[in-house]
């Protein structure tokens, strides 16, 4: 049975990331807290594969990028400059019966509660940044804002980075890090949430070249999703209508994801122009403007921005990899991770818990963690439901301690999509795996 085919496939995601330690509901134990969710054992090395994936390809295996972390907290006047204080907001309606709340442009009938058909409010905006203070004194000259995004610490820092790596347009400024929406109406499990981590680059060119390097943004952020094992059929590339755009924006796309409750934004890659850079020099009276040694002049560089969400894309990359293979008692839960992003690259299985079998399990287990091979070690119940136990959470391979192991120094490796076994050397197991696990990556 295909993920496509099984009843309300969230509600299936939901219990599988709770029971094996993927995702929690944040504060649980007090009933909750609406839309914040703790990443568990599992989930935390998952995410975390998702992001040094990100990394690897927008910055690592790049010359033309650089890493940045920009605190959260920022001048006021950076959201002022950026137009986040007076336009940062969505339309709001109360349900006057039964206290519901609603976003306005998500409504057809503005006259009618959705739910109780009880009268709503009139609406009214309603800024989505979470406002704080900064020292002893909580009065408005105190005020400060969580981010809403990453970017604008990027924006501010062009200079410096500019000035400090010695690099000259195109080239771009990318950076992992929490941000915070106070959203009208999150749901869908971690795809809208309050606070999430956000993976951004802002790529800075000449004016010129603005829509050759949009086109190949579009194309490269698409085909990085593809890469790391989400299958086509639930992937596309929706360019904004004029009507859809931010103010800002010359162009935008969106790569889509064909969630159960439909498709939904993953990455928008947006035509930036020169907006903010200029924004944020007529507020801070200190030019952003790039100086080209060549023609000796200055130019505000055009930005091209990729920005994906890290709990996005770590729920896309979970959803697309369910599946239920055979029926009743043959039936085998599968999360067909690609192996970069897999929690648990590997299991070592000893087949018994006595003939010293545990013990040569045991060492297999420490060289591979020595070797920054990502494992677990299990001896509990039968060989069959420890396999399925590894299916279930998306481990790659697994490599079981037999008999044979200790007549012949051999163990057996089992690969989680194909059930192929085959035997290796024990003191081969490291070399296998690593050379599996660098040719996934390519």
């Amino acid at each position: 049975m295909s993920a496509a085919s099984v009843p309300d496939l969230m509600s299936v995601i939901v219990s599988l990331c709770k029971r094996r330690g993927i995702i929690f509901q944040s504060s649980e134990i007090y009933g909750g807290l609406n839309s914040c969710w703790d990443y568990g054992p599992l989930g935390v090395e998952l995410k975390r594969n998702v992001k040094e994936a990100w990394w690897r390809s927008m910055i690592t295996n790049r010359r033309d990028i650089v890493g940045l972390d920009a605190s959260i907290l920022m001048h006021p006047r950076v959201w002022e400059a950026s137009g986040h204080l007076s336009g940062f907001t969505d339309p709001l309606v109360d349900c006057k019966k039964c206290k519901e709340r609603f976003r306005a442009d998500h409504l057809e009938n503005l006259d009618k509660c959705p739910k109780c058909h009880g009268e709503l409010t009139s609406v009214r905006k309603f800024n989505l940044m979470f406002k704080t203070f900064m020292g002893p004194i909580e009065d408005q000259s105190a005020t400060v804002y969580m981010r809403p995004e990453t970017a604008q610490g990027i924006f501010v820092n062009f200079l410096n980075v500019q000035q400090a790596s010695r690099l000259k347009p195109p080239f771009g400024i990318g950076q992992i890090g929490k941000s915070f929406r106070n959203e009208i109406t999150p749901g869908n499990f971690t795809y809208r949430t309050r606070e999430f981590e956000q993976m951004e680059m802002e790529f800075f060119v000449p004016p010129a070249e603005d829509q050759q390097w949009y086109d190949y943004w579009k194309q490269a952020r698409f085909q990085w999703y593809k890469d790391h094992g989400i299958k086509e059929e639930n992937l596309r590339l929706r360019d904004h209508q004029i009507d859809e755009l931010a103010h800002y924006a010359k162009a935008c796309a969106d790569v889509e994801y064909k969630f159960p409750f439909g498709w939904s934004e993953l990455e928008g890659i947006a035509n930036r122009t020169d907006y903010d850079l200029k924004k944020h020099s007529e507020s801070s009276g200190k030019s952003l403007a790039y100086f080209d040694e060549e023609s000796k002049q200055h130019y505000f560089p055009y930005v091209i921005e990729p920005a994906a969400g890290a709990d996005r894309a770590t729920l896309a990359f979970l959803v697309d990899s369910y599946e239920v293979e055979g029926e009743g008692k043959d039936a085998r839960t599968v999360l067909h991770l690609h192996p970069s992003l897999a929690p648990i690259k590997a299991a070592v299985l000893p087949l018994v818990k006595r003939d010293g079998m545990p013990e040569k399990a045991e060492k297999i287990y420490r060289d591979l963690l020595d070797n920054s091979i990502k494992s677990f070690y299990d001896h509990t119940s039968s060989i069959g439901r420890r396999y399925a136990r590894q299916d279930e959470v998306g481990t790659p391979y697994c490599i079981t301690v037999d008999s044979q192991s200790m007549e012949d120094d051999t163990v057996t490796i089992r690969e989680r999509d194909s059930r192929e076994q085959y035997r290796v050397s024990a003191n081969s197991v490291v070399d296998v795996l690593t050379k599996k696990l660098k040719e996934a990556r390519k």
